[in-house]
């Protein structure tokens, strides 16, 4: 969804960490800072942000922080929940995500240019990125919304209605080959309702389970079986009804492997589903400026993390969006 001059400028939402791991998973380690750190993510991430200003011309826009990675609430429902990925170290601390050595470093140094640049980050205590996002999304009264995440869990958060329109730009494999979600393209390719695309994805990707949130869904119902199900129904309360309705349409096995998921369906529901209610605190406000709130302190760290030329084709991306 490029903005043009008869459009509105959107709010654009960033995950802050699903895009700046692809960045440090997507550029070559070779270039380092003046004290030896690694700058790829960094650099990567700058360029993404500069690339997403140029194409979308956001008249806001927010870069959505996980205070905590693993909230308790939801581990607490599925202790599975995002269990592969703790960091089992002996120095590391209890509850830690296990994050490559040379890219913590850079997320501090990520934030450093952000601030001065004027970006405005968020974040919601004891919830994730997504949590951040979902209630930015779901709020929003003015602004056309672009949501911008590796994570397709995100996709449950389309719609047209009621306005303004929230998409989804899903870069799973990469910002060069995202793809851009709305209702329409959630129903397509996942073979949802389209007038509930957003919540009935989140109800098949409950049912069908997330192997990369140690989420494994209801045994025996994949993907196909779980987009068919809710289409069929329209929503997995629907569904889980149908189950104990001798007259509903619903095969003997399918009900059996239902009622076996009961108690798992119950605690993933609230799982996969973002909150919509967070409160969400800003570092400043959301409100994007054609000028840095430090082109100094910004040029300088440039400097400093040799990474001049990502932060110059930021500070050009700023200059043009207004």
């Amino acid at each position: 969804m490029t903005t043009t001059e008869s459009t509105p400028r959107p709010l654009l939402l960033l995950d802050g960490a699903s895009l700046w791991f692809r960045a440090f998973y997507a550029i070559p380690d070779k270039l380092t800072a003046s004290d030896g750190r690694s700058v790829n993510a960094l650099r990567g991430f700058t360029d993404m942000v500069a690339s997403l200003v140029t194409r979308h011309r956001p008249a806001r826009l927010v870069v959505c922080l996980d205070l905590d990675w693993r909230p308790k609430f939801r581990v607490d429902l599925v202790p599975t929940y995002k269990a592969h990925r703790l960091d089992t170290s002996a120095t590391a601390a209890p509850g830690a995500e296990e994050v490559p050595d040379r890219l913590t470093p850079q997320v501090d140094m990520i934030l450093e240019v952000l601030a001065a640049a004027g970006i405005a980050t968020g974040g919601a205590e004891g919830l994730e990125a997504d949590d951040v996002l979902g209630t930015l999304a779901s709020t929003e009264l003015t602004d056309p919304v672009i949501v911008v995440s590796g994570d397709r869990d995100l996709l449950q958060l389309v719609r047209d209605t009621p306005e303004p329109p929230v998409r989804v730009l899903y870069a799973g494999r990469g910002l060069a080959k995202a793809e851009l979600f709305g209702p329409v393209e959630v129903a397509a390719k996942y073979g949802v309702p389209e007038q509930n695309a957003g919540p009935a994805y989140a109800d098949m990707a409950t049912l069908r389970g997330d192997s990369s949130d140690g989420l494994p869904g209801a045994a025996g119902i994949g993907e196909k079986t779980a987009a068919t199900l809710i289409s069929r129904f329209g929503s997995l309360e629907a569904l889980r009804a149908a189950v104990d309705d001798p007259a509903a349409d619903l095969a003997q096995g399918v009900r059996t492997k239902l009622r076996t998921a009961a108690d798992y369906l119950d605690a993933a529901a609230p799982v996969v589903r973002v909150v919509r209610d967070a409160d969400v605190i800003l570092s400043r406000p959301d409100t994007l400026h054609p000028i840095p709130a430090d082109t100094d302190a910004l040029r300088e760290l440039a400097r400093a993390y040799n990474a001049e030329s990502p932060v110059e084709r930021l500070i050009t991306a700023l200059a043009n969006c207004s």
